[in-house]
């Protein structure tokens, strides 16, 4: 089936004219006409975000016997030789295969210990990302994350992950719904199963969500990802709604989630469609440091990130047999969608640099 159509986004009380967007994500292009805004019972307004009060940067996980370092910032002998008696235990969990992953191929230990602690760097030191709306995001139950996706490579999904589990009081994993590129990709496709993450279709999903997971969607896929910088913060499509059904089916709530930041990391000024087609990737990003600078070039650059989670959308209040009709459907996914947009628009207007 094809793609849902796109929706320019609304401007009414609490949103930006269609110029003012414009301009602020760069569009050259003809001004979109705004569609004109429904009764608020159809489309709600977002929730107003909260720049002043961001989230507090979490501990990093440690194991529970050690402590960390000192107010000085100065390890102990004591806590040295805890964390190397720690770390030699989990290194003969491995070798002795003494560890439990569910029926996903999800290794918990695993992912808190070394994927997570492999990408904190990135998360606090390199791109600085902030957070809000936390308290949107339900502690013990299933909930579906849908963010807006960008930035050639998927460092939005895996800060995402590293916000979810390092700064939400519960410490909740998220698992990520992937493309088949991702789990065909030697070594990367292992890792995101270690992960808990799994393929983006039906029956994952809503056993995830029955099982009371907490699941990330990026629905552009690679037409979000993989688009040029002068389409920046301007959704992609949302395809056929597949996300919506998931949640209907199982009576789990949608959290509308806004990243800003990850479109600067990667500036793709051109994209090399025969290199592509060759390699068999859906696209090949030409950036004003790649493929230039050589392997320099996939560094990314710092820009400052911010991730907001916004009111859920309930999903359990529709009549039995909803989530197989067509415009149900459309209309929820329509309205994720809208609030995903009107959310990064007011993040835009409130960050003061890209980078600073």
């Amino acid at each position: 089936m094809a793609d849902a159509a796109d929706t320019p986004p609304a401007s009414g009380a609490k949103g930006l004219s269609a110029s003012k967007a414009a301009r602020l994500v760069g569009n050259t292009g003809p001004r979109p006409t705004a569609a004109p805004v429904p009764p608020a019972a159809s489309v709600p307004p977002a929730t107003p975000v909260s720049p002043a009060t961001p989230v507090p940067p979490a501990t990093p996980a440690l194991p529970d016997d050690v402590d960390g370092p000192g107010p000085d910032g100065i390890w102990s002998d004591e806590e040295i030789s805890r964390l190397q008696e720690t770390w030699g235990e989990f290194v003969r969990r491995r070798i002795s295969g003494d560890y439990a992953v569910d029926d996903f191929g999800f290794d918990p230990e695993f992912t808190d210990r070394v994927l997570l602690a492999l990408m904190r760097p990135l998360y606090r030191s390199w791109f600085r990302v902030e957070v809000t709306g936390l308290e949107n995001v339900p502690a013990d139950s299933g909930a579906l994350v849908v963010a807006n996706h960008s930035g050639v490579i998927a460092f939005d999904s895996l800060m995402t992950q590293v916000a979810l589990h390092d700064e939400h009081p519960a410490r909740r994993h998220l698992r990520m719904l992937g493309a088949n590129l991702v789990f065909q990709t030697p070594f990367v496709g292992e890792l995101a199963r270690k992960a808990g993450h799994t393929l983006a279709c039906h029956p994952d999903a809503e056993r995830l969500l029955q099982a009371g997971e907490l699941v990330g969607v990026w629905p552009e896929g690679f037409k979000g990802i993989g688009k040029p910088f002068s389409q920046r913060y301007k959704l992609q499509r949302f395809g056929r709604g597949g996300f919506v059904t998931a949640a209907m089916r199982t009576g789990a709530p949608i959290i509308p989630t806004a990243i800003v930041g990850a479109e600067e990391t990667y500036p793709m000024i051109a994209n090399a469609k025969t290199v592509a087609r060759v390699m068999g990737l859906p696209y090949f990003p030409i950036t004003p440091t790649f493929p230039w600078l050589g392997p320099l070039g996939v560094i990314p650059l710092p820009s400052k990130w911010h991730i907001h989670f916004g009111e859920p959308i309930p999903t359990d209040g529709y009549p039995e047999g909803s989530a197989d009709d067509p415009m149900v459907v459309f209309d929820l996914t329509d309205e994720v969608r809208e609030q995903i947009q009107q959310t990064i628009y007011r993040l835009l207007v409130a960050r003061t640099s890209a980078f600073g």
